[in-house]
């Protein structure tokens, strides 16, 4: 039972953004937390409230939330992916450095792991059938017209003096 959830669990995660989204909620904890604390050094209790308390605030739950749509819908992951770059870097001014930078770096690795993500390619069918078909895709047609070179290809090949226009070779002219 255990192995069957484990097994289906890893299927679930291989089909999504799986550890940008964990990235992104675990960097929203701390720019949700630092503004909010009271640390107590031995007697002393220190307040790390700021004006932007608020901000933190919003920008902690908006990174969580990212993270965790972008699990749930992967076409999305583009924009999460960019917004949780922004938010992480608009962190660091508004919310103590970013979570003492505890939120914004693994924000922003977040964030390009979300925009760098794609989805696997099916694998092709195996069989004797697949693999003819994977040829025949493969395989330049031998009657096929005779394509234009691009610019690059014609300049590398016959280079310009300053000035000259560019002239065209006949077909059966040798280079």
């Amino acid at each position: 039972m255990v192995r069957r959830g484990r097994r289906g669990f890893r299927a679930w995660r291989r089909t999504r953004p799986f550890w940008g989204g964990l990235l992104a909620v675990i960097a929203g904890l701390p720019i949700l937390y630092f503004p909010y604390a009271h640390l107590t050094l031995g007697g002393l209790t220190v307040a790390m409230a700021t004006t932007a308390g608020a901000g933190s605030l919003l920008i902690g739950l908006l990174m969580m939330v990212l993270g965790v749509t972008v699990w749930f819908q992967p076409v999305v992951r583009v924009f999460c992916g960019v917004a949780t770059t922004i938010l992480a870097l608009i962190s660091i001014p508004v919310s103590n450095l970013g979570g003492f930078g505890m939120g914004a770096i693994p924000g922003l690795i977040a964030g390009g792991l979300l925009v760098s993500w794609a989805p696997l390619q099916p694998l092709p069918a195996a069989g004797p059938e697949a693999a003819e078909a994977a040829a025949e895709m493969t395989a330049a047609p031998q009657d096929a017209a005779p394509t234009a070179q691009s610019p690059a290809q014609a300049a590398a090949e016959q280079p310009l003096e300053y000035g000259a226009a560019p002239t065209a070779h006949a077909e059966g002219e040798q280079r």
